[in-house]
């Protein structure tokens, strides 16, 4: 065990450069380049923000997939983001709006739908006590390596947005290396699902009460965020808004200042995740969703960009634990991929319809209106998780009873 955990902790770190620099093109450039290089609509806009909803959307046909033709795990994730390389090049080769829409689309969705295989693979190989510590060192890398790129990325895009195709080419070769890393992680196969169908692990969210009311506050809350993520490049960038920004700057509010907040804050967050009540935890990270979004959007000061900026950052770094392994706390560990995939496919359900409902909405509605609505329902899906704080700490009971139920 001593040994899969510190193979995959070396490689996983390797990873994490590359996943840093991949992470800029769902939170800011790709974006950036569909309003200033292509001065794309709303339909388009809402397609490549709700890319990587569109993989989890898929997660649970992944898992199913790689479990029934027995593939170890970190080689079937290194060969879906070998695919997101190729979207890229061909995005880089072909830079027209409808090549880049789809190229993006497939490549970052095939990279999210990889997640519940990565979760499994981190409940086999981290051990339990220090799992989340784990996790949070490799996302430091992550994120400080997030934080080096959007800079640099935003001051050579400045004032050169043609070039975006090289910045394309950027995230093709991220995409390899992260490839080339996963494929030297120790896994073993998934085991077969108890059915063909790929979403046949949705009965869990039937037979397990706490499962599904944890998964309908999550949907009311992410249904939220995911509203207004994509809009901070939105209000930004647009000229519509009266902002208008530069490339640089739009990176410093959306990418650079959240990700250094988030390197700072994750290894406190990894901590507590490992010894806090969980769902005392996740109403913490939910207000502080709720803040930043607020301090982002009721005002037009730099202040005010800064100010949410941080909250954000500080609450996604707790988020990020939080979002990629609550199932290790409540799933058997045969099923950690079986929970993840649900919990996955849901995420890509709001995560499609929130940034294409949010881009039509402000056609109608001021930023600052929108924002508000969105602060509401994250604080209400607080209000219903308290009621179960009291099993917070009981994963081995849970653990027990679910496999009672798997089986």
């Amino acid at each position: 065990m001593q040994r899969r955990e510190q193979t995959t902790f070396f490689h996983e770190r390797w990873r994490a450069v590359a996943s840093g620099v991949i992470e800029t093109a769902g939170t800011t450039f790709l974006i950036l380049i569909a309003v200033r290089a292509f001065e794309a609509g709303a339909t388009a806009k809402a397609l490549i923000a709700g890319a990587g909803s569109f993989g989890l959307l898929l997660s649970p046909v992944t898992v199913a997939c790689v479990a029934a033709g027995q593939w170890r795990i970190s080689k079937a994730a290194a060969f879906l983001s070998g695919m997101g390389a190729a979207c890229f090049l061909l995005a880089a080769a072909v830079p027209i709006l409808s090549m880049f829409v789809a190229c993006s689309v497939v490549g970052m969705a095939v990279m999210a739908s990889m997640i519940p295989l990565l979760t499994q693979m981190y409940h086999e190989n981290y051990p339990e006590s220090d799992r989340g510590g784990l996790f949070s060192k490799t996302m430091m890398i992550r994120m400080g390596m997030a934080v080096v790129f959007a800079q640099l990325a935003g001051s050579a895009l400045t004032g050169r947005i043609g070039h975006f195709p090289w910045l394309l080419l950027v995230y093709a070769a991220a995409f390899a290396w992260s490839a080339y890393c996963l494929a030297r992680c120790p896994t073993r196969p998934l085991r077969e699902s108890d059915s063909a169908n790929p979403f046949h692990a949705l009965r869990f969210v039937k037979e397990d009460r706490l499962f599904r009311w944890t998964l309908i506050t999550w949907m009311l809350m992410g249904f939220a965020n995911l509203m207004m993520l994509p809009m901070r490049v939105e209000y930004l960038a647009n000229p519509r808004y009266g902002l208008h920004l530069d490339a640089a700057k739009v990176a410093m509010f959306t990418s650079v200042i959240p990700n250094i907040a988030r390197l700072i804050m994750s290894p406190m967050w990894g901590w507590l995740f490992d010894r806090m009540n969980f769902f005392v935890l996740r109403v913490v990270l939910n207000l502080g969703f709720a803040a930043g979004i607020l301090a982002f959007f009721t005002g037009d000061t730099t202040t005010g960009f800064v100010l949410g900026a941080v909250i954000f950052g500080v609450s996604n770094a707790g988020g990020d634990v939080a979002w990629s392994l609550w199932v290790t706390k409540f799933a058997p560990p045969g099923r950690v991929a079986d929970y993840m995939s649900v919990h996955t496919f849901l995420t890509g359900i709001r995560g499609v319809l929130a940034p294409m409902l949010a881009f039509h909405i402000v056609a109608h509605l001021s930023m600052g209106a929108l924002a508000a609505v969105s602060a509401v329902m994250i604080v209400v899906a607080s209000l219903l998780l308290l009621r179960e704080v009291k099993h917070g700490k009981s994963a081995p009971r849970r653990a027990a009873l679910v496999e009672e139920i798997s089986e």
